[in-house]
């Protein structure tokens, strides 16, 4: 299952004015849990914030959550940091278009390499960790990159299958190369990830499972069943929207309650730590 030639698609029918790409920054917090969890996660931690915040987006993709920090506060410092260049040269060119581009700015790095010491109070990562061979030394250089008391905020799959790690445990051999090809490994267990980064320096640690029992089904419907159909044949882009009539407002329902409960298991972590 390949799901980045379907991102390139969508990207390139949003790309083309402004406001498009805006609607599909609020299609995408609509559609995607983890957006859900990751917002609420940024707006907790804004309270009370001062003004002089940097930002560091580790692995920004289409720029959605950097365009979120930024309508958290007008006067934050935001950066992007991405290995894609199209998608550098395209998230540059829309926050320029926007007139935010004194603020906010997207340059290519490799996160294995990338560091700027005592730079940013915050750093987020999400949907990336489970792409990169080399974590440990990535969150060393997420440590060295914050300034005391700096937090990092990480959205990763969990090893406990489903969603877009290698393997489906739920179903049957169709999935067994998993719904995303691109990643490294099948997930974190929470006390791997807990103890990698405690050994690169970082403190009160906190994880905790996201896409539980509530969180998988909507999944399936609103991320994985449509990009299924769109691998299959490009046509599917024409129902997609009568789809979503039917399907979205269960999903909604349960990405609300997958939210707002304690799941004791999950195909996805949060993650929160501090400098």
């Amino acid at each position: 299952m390949q799901y980045d030639p379907v991102k390139r698609s969508l990207g390139k029918v949003f790309n083309s004015t402004p406001a498009l790409r805006k609607l599909f920054y609020n299609l995408l917090d609509l559609l995607l849990l983890r957006a859900w969890h990751v917002k609420k996660e940024l707006k907790f931690w804004a309270k009370d914030k001062a003004q002089d915040i940097s930002i560091l987006d580790a692995g920004a993709g289409f720029g959605q959550y950097v365009y979120t920090i930024s309508k958290l506060n007008p006067k934050w410092k935001i950066t992007g940091v991405d290995v894609k260049t199209e998608q550098i040269a395209d998230c540059n060119n829309f926050f320029s278009k926007i007139n935010e581009s004194n603020r906010i700015s997207f340059q290519e790095a490799d996160l294995q390499k990338f560091k700027s010491p005592v730079s940013y109070d915050l750093i987020i990562s999400v949907d990336v960790m489970e792409h990169i061979e080399d974590d440990v030394q990535v969150f060393k250089n997420f440590h060295e990159s914050l300034k005391e008391g700096g937090m990092l905020l990480i959205s990763t799959p969990s090893d406990q299958g489903g969603s877009d790690t290698h393997h489906d445990h739920d179903h049957d051999h169709e999935d067994a190369h998993g719904f995303i090809d691109e990643h490294v490994r099948d997930g974190y267990n929470i006390s791997d990830i807990e103890e990698k980064l405690k050994s690169t320096g970082f403190k009160n640690i906190e994880v905790y499972y996201v896409y539980g029992k509530y969180g998988k089904i909507s999944w399936r419907i609103s991320m994985k069943y449509p990009i299924t159909m769109l691998n299959k044949t490009k046509l599917f882009f024409i129902i997609l929207p009568f789809y979503y009539i039917f399907t979205y407002p269960i999903a909604y329902i349960l990405n609300h309650m997958d939210l707002n409960r304690k799941n004791e298991t999950g195909t996805g972590l949060i993650v929160r730590a501090y400098k």
